[in-house]
């Protein structure tokens, strides 16, 4: 798969071509709704908790006598039928962690790549580099490639001044190449790298690494 390459001014500079056996496979649907469920319970903290009738306060002593009130039979105010009693299965700290083998990761960033590929969503840049950094010149970037939509930017390495470019933005998030998730590459409309990240890319899913 072929697609130009942008300059910072917006300009179709060249071509470059994508690896078919990442941008280009047939999408797994099963397997990247398996890779983003299990991202978001991953991402799940697990510190929900309720107290059980031994961990609330009080109910020490027996409310009343067993026999001979014409009540019914208690043995503390801390059951759970009594108010401020304890809570009968309630939630308990747990983790949510799902696990997921490595080829069944490397498959679902493939499949989501390819759907992006596929929707000519992914822009390729021939360099991304700013002077300093300004929110201003990221915008002026993005309307410089008739990018209106949230936007996914992939560097092959830190980039204080892209980063701090666009850190204020709400629709547009930069992240390494090599931390690719399935939650961001479904989450943005467009993605945009340049060619180091694609070098990247094809360096870490490739069918022969």
């Amino acid at each position: 798969m072929r697609v130009p390459v942008r300059n910072m001014a917006g300009e179709t500079v060249d071509e470059i071509d994508l690896r078919d056996d990442v941008f280009g496979i047939e999408p797994h649907e099963a397997v990247m709704h398996q890779a983003l469920l299990r991202q978001l319970a991953n991402a799940r903290l697990g510190t929900h908790k309720t107290k059980t009738r031994s961990e609330v306060r009080g109910g020490g002593a027996k409310p009343w006598r067993q026999k001979g009130t014409g009540r019914a039979r208690h043995g503390s105010i801390r059951a759970p039928q009594w108010t401020g009693g304890g809570t009968v299965f309630g939630p308990q700290p747990r983790s949510y962690v799902q696990k997921m083998n490595r080829k069944m990761r490397r498959l679902a960033l493939r499949s989501a790549l390819s759907v992006k590929a596929a929707e000519s969503q992914v822009v390729v840049m021939d360099s991304l580099e700013m002077a300093e950094p300004k929110t201003r010149a990221m915008v002026e970037l993005l309307a410089r490639l008739d990018i209106a939509s949230s936007v996914l930017i992939l560097l092959p390495a830190a980039n204080p001044n892209v980063e701090l470019s666009a850190r204020n933005l709400d629709s547009v998030k930069t992240l390494r190449a090599d931390c690719l998730s399935v939650r961001d590459l479904l989450g943005y409309d467009t993605i945009v790298m340049p060619r180091e990240a694609v070098d990247t890319i094809h360096t870490l899913l490739g069918t022969a690494a």
